[in-house]
């Protein structure tokens, strides 16, 4: 790990129902605080698929909301547009999990075993990949790795869900169950998956997979 590394942390806008996770987003923010790290937040700048009402669960029809804003509650402003983020910049990128990966970064939630990933982030991973960065993946977020990577057969986890695991290997990645409190590591491909809130019930338990994650992406580095 370079002395300071510089990691990117990708949001998906903010709330578990229709962004990133909220928890799952300190966390690794706080861990990766913890570490040293320089960290720089970034989300796509497009319109959110769904808005929810986060105390229902009901759809919000009538409101629109953009992810790059919404994102910025969590990173308190200090965000950038995720197609301008240089990447010869960074050493790591960590993707948090929430619906948003799969309704606003990946059209998971809508097309299931026929989902794909918005080209800003396929190209953003694949390029990540072919320079050798550390990449990390929280709660659904491995998804987005087995869509630009499935090829490559990496290894990952999503925790032990049978159906989604399928959904991953049916892009070509090898899936590896996994407990909540731990992580997987690919080190061919420098990736590195934990579970969090696909598993967790509770924030201690998300927290201590998130932490080894950052310990790991942040040694591959």
């Amino acid at each position: 790990m370079p002395k300071k590394a510089n990691v990117a942390v990708i949001l998906s806008g903010c709330g578990v129902f229709d962004g990133a996770e909220i928890h799952e987003s300190v966390l690794t923010l706080l861990a990766l605080a913890r570490a040293g790290a320089k960290v720089t937040c970034a989300a796509p700048d497009i319109t959110q698929r769904h808005v929810i009402n986060h105390t229902t669960g009901e759809e919000l029809e009538d409101e629109d909301r953009n992810v790059l804003e919404e994102a910025a509650r969590i990173s308190r402003g200090e965000i950038e547009h995720l197609g301008q983020i240089k990447l010869n910049q960074f050493d790591a990128i960590i993707f948090v999990g929430g619906f948003g990966v799969a309704k606003n970064l990946s059209s998971l939630a809508f097309d299931g075993i026929d989902y794909d990933i918005d080209p800003i982030i396929n190209s953003l991973i694949q390029d990540a990949h072919q320079q050798s960065k550390a990449l990390g993946f929280v709660c659904i977020a491995p998804v987005l790795a087995a869509a630009a990577l499935g090829s490559k057969k990496v290894r990952l986890t999503i925790g032990n869900d049978a159906d989604t695991a399928a959904i991953l290997e049916h892009k070509g990645a090898q899936h590896v169950n996994c407990a909540v409190d731990e992580i997987v590591i690919d080190s061919t491909h420098r990736v590195v998956t934990t579970p969090a809130y696909m598993l967790a019930e509770n924030i201690l338990q998300a927290e201590a997979g998130i932490n080894k994650l950052v310990t790991a992406v942040l040694e591959l580095a």
